[in-house]
């Protein structure tokens, strides 16, 4: 009887073993095809696979149901688009909806068209804040005043208010003139030199505005040589300030450059903090420029605080008008770097395009002439804050190339919280990038009639003064541009001085009503002008004429 169970079990086990191990065999032979298979470039276009997926599945979340492409390029999005930007498909896109969408690389990017969610955005501090592109951090500093928040922001704010009152602003203009001078007379060598012909003079006045940007921020306390280098170092700033760039800043890139002309300027700024420190604690001195009237009311809260601090009684009319902090030199160097950011881009861009138009209508720019020498008979005096207040045509010229031609099409903000915007019944998610454009507004058919057409005479006898809602040229809200009047009265002032002193001819080609935008925009073959001086006011100069 165990013989028989002892040949059972052994039949039975050997036959198990044999099936276990034909198990074994196939499964073996299966993980050893899969394993295989496997090889480096199946687990990286599975992986990539995967991620192509994910990008696409979170530009869908979050386009939700505004405006965009159905498809995102995977990763990229349209970056050769932010890299060459074309007017052209940025109004496309403002037409395509109130808000819409693109996504490039790491960045999802909304964009606010219409003057209402334009509005919306700028007013809503809550949830945005200026955050001028990606890279603009690096590049200004993340301590800089423009990307404070809430009350730091509010409270900075308001000790720069005095920088540009009316009283300030009167003492900007000798040096502002100053300028001005010196670059007609090197228009009219450039236009000599190249035998009367025209020639590209964007670049010009690039250096133009950034001469007299200087001269008005830091007055004499920069050589000429010096804000040469400062223009040139701006435009590697601007070239590196794209709307969307690489994430990381990659040696020899626009973004490189860009960072070492940014260090380079802020150093060249805390130099002339530091001089104008020394000469504004001398007995009398006075000040010339922003640096000067900014370091000076500092000077004067501290002797406030000082008298406080003994226990002296201080009449409210001893009070300074604007009680600051002291701040540093490398604060003060960066705020200017800010000031003349703001300045440098929007001001070329508004200059080349009133010679431009003006050039291009002779009737307008002689009434432009007519009223100067009317308001100022004598070219050799100086130009007042009073006579620009008093030049209504110039400055209706002026407003409306920046209406025309607005040089700040879009301002890019971030996104902080999550910002549900009702009217559109969308919420921007917090880390987006949000971008009002100015566009629209400004060329609004019910607000503007014939808004694609240059008529100065709207600011005069049409209504266009009374759309303040429309009039984003500068913004709005807590983050609106503090130096706007500044800006416009350094318009009214060239115009005028140039209208004045020199004649200019411009040529026109097929590209020249073509936008280009580089920051801002300009003219897209580099307007092409030729200057000479006028005879009359060369007489004048020599005293021929009375």
């Amino acid at each position: 009887m165990s013989s028989v169970m002892e040949a059972f079990n052994a039949s039975t086990t050997a036959f198990a073993n044999a099936r276990e191990a034909t198990i074994v065999a196939v499964n073996s032979s299966l993980i050893h095809r899969l394993i295989d298979s496997i090889n480096v470039f199946s687990v990286f276009f599975t992986l990539f696979a995967v991620a192509v997926a994910y990008d696409q599945i979170t530009y869908w979340r979050l386009k939700a149901n505004i405006a965009g492409e159905p498809l995102k390029i995977p990763f990229v999005g349209p970056f050769h688009e932010s890299v060459k930007p074309s007017f052209e498909k940025y109004y496309a896109k403002w037409l395509t909806g109130p808000l819409s969408c693109v996504s490039v690389f790491h960045k999802f990017v909304i964009i606010a068209s219409t003057r209402d969610m334009a509005r919306k955005i700028f007013n809503s501090p809550t949830y945005v804040k200026p955050c001028v592109v990606d890279v603009a951090h690096k590049l200004l500093r993340p301590e800089n005043w423009v990307f404070l928040d809430g009350k730091a922001h509010v409270e900075y704010r308001r000790g720069l208010n005095g920088l540009f009152t009316r009283q300030a602003l009167e003492t900007y203009l000798p040096g502002q003139q100053e300028v001005y001078r010196d670059y007609f007379q090197e228009f009219c060598d450039l236009t000599a030199a190249n035998k009367g012909a025209p020639k590209p003079f964007v670049y010009m006045f690039r250096e133009l505005m950034c001469a007299v940007s200087c001269r008005t921020f830091v007055g004499h306390y920069m050589s000429r040589e010096q804000v040469k280098r400062i223009a040139d170092d701006y435009y590697s700033i601007t070239a590196a300030l794209e709307l969307v760039n690489f994430p990381v800043i990659i040696p020899y890139t626009k973004t490189w450059y860009g960072k070492k002309a940014a260090d380079k300027v802020i150093e060249a700024f805390s130099n002339c903090a530091a001089k104008a420190r020394v000469r504004m604690r001398q007995k009398g001195a006075q000040p010339e420029c922003i640096i000067d009237r900014w370091l000076l009311q500092q000077m004067e809260s501290e002797r406030y605080r000082e008298r406080l601090a003994k226990g002296e009684k201080v009449p409210d009319e001893e009070k300074p008008a604007f009680l600051l902090r002291n701040f540093s030199d490398f604060e003060i160097s960066m705020t200017v770097m800010t000031f003349l950011f703001a300045s440098q881009d929007a001001t070329s861009s508004a200059c080349s395009w009133i010679m431009q138009l003006l050039a291009d209508r002779p009737e307008m720019l002689a009434k432009v002439r007519e009223e100067g020498k009317r308001i100022r008979p004598d070219s050799r005096s100086e130009v007042t804050l009073d006579m620009l207040e008093n030049m209504h045509w110039t400055r209706a010229c002026v407003k409306e190339t920046l209406r025309y031609r607005p040089p700040v099409i879009m301002v890019p903000y971030l996104v902080k919280k999550d910002f549900h915007i009702q009217e559109s019944n969308y919420t921007a998610k917090k880390g987006s990038m949000i971008i009002p454009s100015t566009w629209l507004s400004l060329h609004d058919p019910e607000v503007y009639p014939n808004p694609d057409s240059f008529e100065p005479e709207r600011w005069i006898s049409g209504t266009a003064e009374e759309q303040g809602k429309n009039w984003l040229v500068f913004g709005t809200g807590p983050h609106y541009c503090i130096g706007q009047t500044y800006a416009v009265l350094n318009l009214i002032c060239l115009l005028h001085m140039m209208a004045g002193e020199l004649e200019w001819e411009h040529e026109i080609t097929e590209t020249s009503e073509q936008i280009r935008v580089f920051a801002t925009i300009f003219p897209m073959d580099d307007l092409r002008l030729g200057f000479t001086k006028r005879t009359d006011t060369m007489e004048a100069r020599e005293g021929l004429v009375v």
